[in-house]
């Protein structure tokens, strides 16, 4: 037999009950109620204990702290103690994480308590799901303060626990080493927004109106701009959610960030790629997220140690020079294609080249060079390229493949930065045509930035000696550390969460399921 309580029920636990849902073998039906808040009192003890001897005889094995359960909600006039409108909130999350990391602590109701957690939705109702994060902290207060001489009760160890200094220290307490590169925190906040936002269950699969797409443009008019507004606005990208069907100037911009940080052409267009990558799950998208935190661990020791350092990130295409902690310059680069992939790895620059030979790879000789010097007997010198001691190479000028400039770093596989002539192909989006080499737009820049600590390469040297002429090594005095990355998702100086394609497929390699491995 049901049981119905009345409006009034919402009482000293202060939970804003709007509807509570059960599932068909709950017990209990909750109307619809407004939104109250009532203060603990004597009038309304009757309802508490109705209440709580509810809920403790469901969940019977937790019987034994139901007096302290009880007495965190006792002094609580509104809201709930482990839950905000999206759902769980931060506090709720670091008691999860750090009950799960305490010693021999066992709670009855596990199962239930990691559901919470564990999907974007759950069966509980928001009072059910609260009363039992409270037992779990009254577990968790109790083995944590087991050997503590003074006695504390346990409302004001909430009292210290409902801090964000909690958070704090449990975020420097996961690590057992300190990651000293800060793109490992940026990822983390990032990570911590996407798992509340994926607990308030608002995020909705984009439908889009038109059968077949058709791309959309400004003033365009449709209910998938409506959809495309509510996704933007979740991700932060527009501060409000105005929900026209209408293609506006302030959906255009709000367009244009999320294209800009995620690495897309930077236009108005929404195609069907861009509404694909804005439906990829926030499940998939957190994992990204801790994947790409564990890469920030595989080269923290050395980026910590280095105050100058060059990064060039693969997957988004892009290089960035820091000196001092500050990023200097920031260049598109051009990168390996599938089958010649530019090597991950780091090195340190020691040579900076102007107006450079090109020595051609042999590779490049047999699959590529012989059949065409075979067919046009020109062929080199309309390449301005010569054969010296049997080797094919390009002579300095602004046509050389380098371009005017190159940055050494030994290596095994022979990969360096340069210059390039074909301006032309940084405006593509997705840009994977090297043969394994880091072809860098404003390489001009870099070599100037790079040289600001050396008094002798003035502007004007620089200038004459990228004039394409005669080939000019400077030996650098300090070298300087470069990192070859594969970053998917980075955050950039903004702060702002940019995701990019896994173009050498190196996630989804890592991220591949086991139900994917056959074993016999």
């Amino acid at each position: 037999m049901k049981t119905l309580y009345p409006i009034t029920l919402i009482l000293s636990l202060s939970f804003f009950v709007s509807s509570f849902n059960r599932t068909e073998n709950d017990i209990l039906t909750y109307k619809k109620t407004a939104t109250i808040a009532t203060v603990y009192n004597n009038s309304d003890s009757d309802n508490v204990d109705e209440l709580s001897n509810d809920f403790f005889k469901r969940y019977s094995d937790l019987k034994k702290y139901k007096s302290d359960v009880m007495s965190l909600y006792k002094n609580r006039t509104l809201g709930t103690i482990w839950f905000d409108e999206d759902g769980i909130n931060e506090f709720g999350i670091v008691l999860y994480e750090n009950a799960k990391k305490t010693n021999d602590l066992i709670i009855p109701y596990q199962k239930e308590i990691d559901d919470l957690f564990s999907s974007s939705e759950t069966k509980l109702s928001k009072t059910d799901a609260d009363m039992l994060l409270s037992s779990l902290y009254i577990a968790y207060a109790k083995k944590s303060n087991s050997d503590t001489k003074k006695k504390v009760s346990y409302d004001d160890m909430l009292k210290d626990f409902l801090n964000y200094s909690t958070i704090e220290k449990t975020a420097d307490a996961t690590e057992d080493v300190k990651v000293e590169y800060d793109q490992y925190y940026k990822l983390q906040d990032i990570l911590k927004k996407y798992k509340k936002l994926d607990r308030s269950n608002k995020w909705k699969p984009i439908v889009p109106e038109e059968t077949p797409y058709k791309d959309l443009r400004p003033d365009a008019v449709s209910s998938t701009i409506a959809q495309v507004r509510n996704r933007l606005y979740l991700l932060g990208d527009l501060k409000n959610d105005s929900k026209s069907n209408v293609y506006d100037r302030e959906l255009m911009d709000a367009v244009m960030k999320y294209k800009v940080r995620n690495g897309f052409k930077p236009n108005y267009i929404l195609a069907q790629e861009h509404i694909k990558e804005m439906n990829v799950p926030l499940t998939d998208k957190m994992e990204t997220l801790k994947l790409n935190m564990e890469r920030c661990r595989d080269i923290s020791a050395q980026i910590a140690s280095s105050d100058e350092y060059v990064l060039v990130n693969v997957p988004s295409y892009e290089l960035i020079y820091v000196k001092n902690g500050k990023v200097q310059l920031t260049s598109s680069v051009f990168v390996g294609a599938p089958l010649t992939k530019t090597t991950i790895f780091n090195g340190e620059i020691d040579r900076i080249v102007f107006s450079p030979y090109w020595t051609v790879p042999q590779s490049i000789v047999n699959n590529e060079l012989k059949s065409k010097i075979a067919a046009d007997k020109n062929y080199l010198a309309e390449k301005n390229m010569e054969i010296v001691n049997g080797q094919v190479r390009q002579k300095p000028g602004p046509d050389n493949s380098l371009g005017l400039v190159k940055f050494m770093f030994p290596n095994p596989d022979d990969i360096y930065m340069h210059d390039t002539p074909a301006k032309t192909l940084f405006d593509f989006e997705k840009r994977t045509f090297s043969h394994g080499c880091i072809n860098v737009k404003m390489a001009k820049e870099l070599a100037v930035a790079m040289l600001q600590d050396y008094p002798e390469w003035t502007p004007d040297k620089i200038d004459k000696a990228m004039e394409g002429k005669k080939e000019n090594s400077f030996k650098l005095a300090k070298k300087v550390p470069i990192y070859i990355c594969y970053f998917t998702s980075l955050v950039n100086e903004k702060g702002e969460i940019g995701f990019f394609e896994d173009v050498y497929e190196k996630d989804h390699e890592t991220l591949l399921p086991q139900a994917e491995v056959v074993t016999n």
